[in-house]
């Protein structure tokens, strides 16, 4: 039971109603005046919208929320750090409120000719928040993790982002 819910709850998760939103969107790709963040924007492209993009988004990067309100957590495979992310793009739906979600690696671009870097965002096997503003871009990694969104209270987007899942 997702937010803390005690007994029988019956009624579906709004969670579970954004990520299936950000899985349609996502399929679906190719001026609105609402919030520039707001998952529901269509077509995919619109978060974010003043950001110069190269070429034209196919995710939707999330971020979920605990009942606590700290962002939920993935390790990835990766050499640079920690290997933990809070970023994620989702895959796949299935069973009425279970998802694959694909694990973002947060990257930050730093001067000098090794222009990229992950940003580590642990800290004493926390989450460093003030890392998290470091993050200018995402990376599609080969790690995945299969969750239930009736157990988180929210889900925040962040940006649509060409990461070439789809690309051979």
């Amino acid at each position: 039971m997702g937010c803390g819910k005690k007994g029988d709850f019956k009624g579906n998760s709004c969670v579970c109603e954004v990520v299936r939103a950000i899985k349609d969107i996502q399929d679906n790709a190719e001026d609105v005046c609402e919030c520039p963040s707001n998952c529901f924007l269509e077509p995919l492209g619109h978060i974010s919208p003043g950001k110069k993009k190269h070429r034209h988004p196919d995710t939707r990067v999330f971020v979920l929320k605990t009942a606590d309100g700290s962002p939920f957590h993935a390790f990835f495979t990766g050499n640079e750090c920690a290997c933990v992310s809070i970023f994620f793009r989702v895959e796949d739906i299935f069973d009425n409120c279970c998802a694959v979600l694909r694990v973002l690696e947060p990257v930050n671009r730093i001067p000098g000719p090794d222009n990229d870097r992950t940003v580590d965002l642990a800290k004493n096997c926390c989450i460093d928040l003030e890392k998290v503003c470091k993050v200018d871009y995402f990376r599609a990694t080969d790690s995945c993790i299969t969750v239930d969104l009736s157990c988180f209270c929210a889900v925040q987007c962040i940006d649509d982002v060409f990461l070439g899942i789809c690309e051979d």
